[in-house]
C-alpha cells in the first residue's frame, strides 16, 4: 500500500515473507537513484561543505544528486558535478555502487570517479542547496574520513571506491 508519492520517492508499506517463510510487515522508502561524484586533480579532490536541512548542520560531502525520470546516472553525474562543484569531467569513470540503508530502502548511489576537471557553470545549484566547493589533499580527506570529520557514507565510499585507501 502507498502511503506518500513526491517528486522523488515513494513510501509504501507491505507484507512480505522472511526467508524462512514467516510474514512480516514493514515501511520501505523508494527513492529515484542517485549518484555520487568523486572529482580528482593530481592529488587533490573537490568536496562540498553543504548545510543538510534533515541534521540542521553544515557537512563536507563529495558531490551527488538524485537522477531525474529515464536519466543516466552518468548523465546525472555530470550535471551534479556541474551544478555542486563547478567542475566538467572530461572522464567520469564508474567504481560501482552501494546500497545506503537497506534495512529501510531499496535507494542505490552510483559511484563516479572525475577526472580532467575544468571549470563550468553550465548548470546552476538548485534554489535549495547552500554549498561551497573545497579543494583538499586526498591524503587529507583520507585522515579526516578515519578521523570522524567527514561522516557522510556516500562520500566515505566513493573515496575508498575511487583511491582503494582510507
Amino acid at each position: 500500500m502507498e502511503i506518500y508519492r513526491g517528486r522523488r520517492l515513494t513510501i509504501e508499506k507491505s507484507v512480505f515473507s522472511l526467508p524462512n517463510g514467516k510474514q512480516r510487515e514493514a515501511v520501505v522508502v523508494r527513492p529515484s537513484g542517485a549518484v555520487v561524484i568523486f572529482p580528482i586533480d593530481g592529488e587533490h579532490c573537490y568536496l562540498i561543505r553543504q548545510w543538510r536541512f534533515a541534521i540542521d548542520q553544515y557537512i563536507l560531502e563529495a558531490p551527488a544528486g538524485t537522477m531525474e525520470a529515464g536519466e543516466d546516472p552518468i548523465e546525472t553525474a555530470r550535471r551534479e558535478l556541474i551544478e555542486e562543484a563547478g567542475f566538467a569531467a572530461r572522464e567520469l569513470i564508474p567504481r560501482g555502487w552501494i546500497y545506503t540503508t537497506p534495512g529501510f530502502t531499496d535507494e542505490r548511489i552510483f559511484i563516479y570517479e572525475a577526472r580532467g576537471l575544468t571549470p563550468s557553470h553550465e548548470y546552476a545549484p538548485d534554489d535549495d542547496e547552500i554549498i561551497e566547493p573545497v579543494r583538499l589533499s586526498i591524503p587529507e580527506v583520507c585522515r579526516m574520513v578515519r578521523d570522524g570529520e567527514i561522516v557522510d557514507a556516500k562520500t566515505i565510499a566513493a573515496v575508498f571506491h575511487c583511491t582503494g585507501r582510507l
